[in-house]
């Protein structure tokens, strides 16, 4: 049997008692450390260096009152909030065992003891110390990743107008925990703003759960939700809980919210109104509290008028609704946020002072955007770290490509308007080829090429 890593102090006047527990306890622990004065240890045990501590309650010869136990114990208590301390007494002191356990003791052992509860009374104990430090490393590491979120996903960048009546929002729906339905094309930054609310809000200090229904299969929603319990289908090896309880306390951001199909938008529907979810494979209702956040860039007014999208859902998740702006409208902030760029990837790249030309920043202000935030930020990181000079030139910001990317996807945009305009003509004209040219005023050559070309 290996020996589990902990450090065992025991604590007590008798010598004999000190080698005793150490020989039934270095049979489970690496590590025990035994004294007769407590004084010569607390350094230690105010460094919090011992897993599980176990103290007399007496000290001195002839001593039976457990008030010097009881003293240190207070000490250690006070010094050491966290110490797990085990109080060791004689038969017929159960009272003042009883009264250490109210100081800040976790349990006593009565002597002389039985040395298979001595070993589980410390066992349990340590096992304690370990969940505690368990919790305390996860917590750590909670705040680690949320403080690396945080830097990644940065304060909003802008100074138009347009982002200051973003900005005004922001601040009006944070302090409030009003349902907010934020609209805008891919790659304007819409989950920088629900980050945003929910930084500014009193639920800031708990999590943020971002989802993308976008890229969550339906046959996977209630679980990914909701969560499920163990053998509720073929895969569902364990208990798992869902976002919303996961998120519970905090914020919940629903991302491209317009992609749920109807019958997944009544389940949502549902859960947002009862405020509790049921796990699938369960029959338990767990109540959840969140601040539901949700984005899309589809229309969802005209899937409503459409009968894809339900209308109780979207008046249940738009109390406040947040228009982000597209970059081609905020182009005045265009320098700002590729400043902001190009000294994050000068920084991540190593390359130094990087400075950019007024004529890429002409170039950069003319071009349309498509991509919005995200591909301006593409297109700046490839600049930083193909170019070989410190002064990025217009050549240097390859938006070109995309140009001509979007006016070949105009092109057949307008090729596909074109074959649906003759093929209407057509219909009408019962497929008269000479009405149908007079009609759309071409001749009929030139009809029976394109007819040819669009394979009609």
């Amino acid at each position: 049997m290996s020996l589990k890593t902990g450090k065992i102090l025991v604590i007590d006047d008798d010598q004999d008692i000190l080698l005793t527990t150490k020989v039934v306890l270095k049979k489970q622990f690496d590590t025990i450390v035994t004294e007769t004065d407590p004084e010569r240890v607390f350094q230690g045990i105010r460094d919090g260096i011992y897993d599980v501590i176990l103290l007399d309650m007496n000290f001195r010869v002839g001593a039976t009152s457990g008030k010097e136990g009881l003293e240190w114990l207070r000490k250690i208590v006070k010094t050491n909030p966290d110490a797990l301390v085990i109080m060791i007494t004689a038969y017929g002191d159960i009272d003042l065992a009883v009264q250490a356990m109210k100081e800040g003791a976790i349990d006593f052992i009565v002597k002389p003891w039985d040395n298979k509860k001595l070993l589980a009374t410390v066992t349990s104990a340590h096992k304690l110390s370990e969940s505690r430090k368990e919790i305390a490393n996860l917590r750590e590491k909670q705040v680690i990743l949320k403080e690396e979120i945080d830097q990644h996903y940065s304060e909003i960048i802008g100074q138009s107008e347009e982002m200051e009546k973003v900005f005004e929002t922001i601040r009006k729906v944070s302090v409030t925990d009003a349902n907010i339905l934020i609209l805008g094309e891919n790659g304007t930054g819409k989950e920088l703003v629900a980050r945003a609310i929910h930084k500014n809000s009193t639920r800031a200090a708990q999590i943020f759960i971002p989802v993308d229904l976008g890229a969550l299969p339906e046959t996977l929603f209630e679980s990914e939700l909701f969560g499920h319990v163990k053998g509720a289908f073929t895969d569902a090896r364990e208990n798992r809980s869902g976002r919303f309880k996961i998120a519970s306390g905090g914020t919940l951001f629903l991302d491209e919210i317009g992609n749920l199909s109807l019958p997944l938008q009544a389940k949502l529907l549902s859960a947002i109104e009862k405020r509790h979810i049921t796990p699938v494979g369960s029959n338990e209702q767990i109540p959840v509290d969140i601040r539901l956040i949700c984005a899309t860039n589809t229309p969802l007014y005209e899937l409503v008028s459409e009968k894809k999208f339900r209308e109780d859902l979207l008046y249940r998740i738009n109390t406040v609704e947040i228009r982000v702006p597209p970059l081609r409208e905020r182009v005045s902030d265009l320098p700002l946020l590729t400043d902001y760029f190009k000294d994050i990837y000068a920084r991540r790249y190593s390359k130094g002072k990087v400075k950019i030309s007024r004529d890429s920043y002409h170039k950069l202000c003319r071009y349309n955007w498509p991509g919005n935030i995200r591909e301006l930020q593409h297109v700046v990181e490839r600049a930083i770290i193909l170019s070989e000079s410190d002064i990025l030139k217009p050549d240097d910001f390859l938006v070109e490509r995309f140009e001509i990317r979007h006016q070949i996807k105009e092109i057949l945009n307008m090729e596909e308007v074109e074959k649906q305009t003759i093929l209407n003509a057509l219909e009408r004209n019962n497929h008269n080829m000479t009405k149908a040219a007079e009609e759309l005023g071409m001749a009929r050559t030139t009809l029976y090429r394109k007819m040819k070309r669009y394979d009609i």
